[in-house]
């Protein structure tokens, strides 16, 4: 994230805050990689590609363990303060959600085995859709991070409902093609594991959108948003 506009009492501590967010940008572009590989992997049946996704998963589980290590280290020498701890506190529930996405497009490479056993299934373009769909959300929120957007953080959050409507509307078609053929069961189960990954890929987008929002404003989304609709659940 650009933190020019920031003015810190040391240098130093500017350019840690640099670093701290560009790890977070490398980690976020990787596991951007990941859950377009792992779609590519079930639409293409592509079996080397799975692995390869869940090979790679080590390395974003490293990334957010040395940026776990950054932020301990900055709480313990700089304290920070103000937007530099908004920031700090960010980068690293940032890199445990990138982590969460990084584990669930491993799920999704998993599965890729298993659908690769069964004939091609007939849901797997709306599938990609949703998982296109996800794919770009997780890029323009990555975005506002780096960037520092708050537009691109708000329109992210709205692309989650966009990809909840998805996601439901596959459930109920995946549920018909298992009652009217059993034969299909066993294909469209790990269909609908697939799509539930990708849901839920989609809710660890919007987290990290919300996270960009308070760095950015200071303010609690969930809390401002809960505050103006008293009929939502908590």
């Amino acid at each position: 994230m650009n933190t020019n506009f920031q003015t810190h009492t040391v240098k130093s501590f500017g350019e840690e805050l640099d670093r701290l967010s560009d790890d977070v940008a490398r980690m976020g572009g990787l596991v951007e990689t990941l859950v377009s590989d792992c779609l590519q992997a079930v639409m293409r049946r592509d079996g080397d590609l799975a692995d390869s996704v869940i090979e790679r998963d080590r390395q974003v589980d490293q990334m957010e363990r040395d940026i776990e290590k950054r932020v301990i280290r900055l709480f313990a020498l700089r304290q920070p303060m103000a937007t530099d701890l908004r920031m700090t506190i960010a980068a690293y529930r940032i890199s445990h959600e990138l982590e969460r996405i990084g584990d669930l497009a491993k799920n999704i490479a998993r599965r890729c085995r298993v659908l690769n056993e069964s004939e091609p299934h007939e849901m797997t373009r709306s599938v990609d859709r949703m998982g296109r769909l996800v794919v770009s959300q997780l890029h323009e929120v990555l975005n506002a991070f780096s960037a520092g957007s708050l537009d691109d953080a708000h329109s992210a959050m709205k692309t989650d409902d966009e990809i909840d409507e998805i996601y439901n509307s596959l459930f109920r078609e995946l549920l018909t093609y298992m009652m009217e053929d059993a034969r299909t069961i066993s294909p469209s189960t790990q269909m609908l594991f697939v799509a539930k990954n990708l849901e839920r890929i989609g809710d660890h987008n919007t987290n990290i959108a919300e996270m960009v929002h308070y760095v950015l404003t200071g303010e609690d989304w969930r809390r401002d948003r809960s505050m103006s609709d008293p009929d939502r659940e908590s």
